[in-house]
């Protein structure tokens, strides 16, 4: 079984090969890419409003599978509407990002997203 390091190199290299000029993505912008993924909406431009929402709906897709979020349904325009289930504790920075980082991970997983 690989460890979260490799599989968390792998996550950075699909998103470098695919998204990126060869840089190596921050957290904040393979968040953004999982919301436009969540979202459907695609490759555009997106206002910073529009922006803010896709790290939400991110955030809660992500941290679901966790029980701290529960998927609701669609809006009107179709954008993924979660509820809190659960208050998240309070972290540190660095426990957020490794938090964040293990539910990505797992995304990857539940998605098949990696070879």
């Amino acid at each position: 079984m690989e460890s979260e390091t490799v599989i968390w190199k792998k996550i950075e290299d699909f998103f470098k090969e695919k998204f990126t000029d060869g840089e190596t993505p921050d957290l904040d912008a393979i968040l953004f890419l999982i919301g436009v993924q969540e979202v459907g909406l695609g490759y555009r431009k997106y206002k910073k409003d529009d922006k803010m929402n896709l790290y939400h709906v991110a955030v809660c897709r992500l941290l679901e599978p966790y029980g701290y979020y529960r998927f609701e349904g669609y809006d009107s325009d179709r954008w993924p509407l979660y509820e809190i289930s659960e208050t998240l504790p309070d972290l540190k920075p660095n426990e957020q990002t490794l938090l964040m980082k293990k539910a990505i991970i797992q995304y990857f997983k539940d998605e098949k997203l990696l070879k």
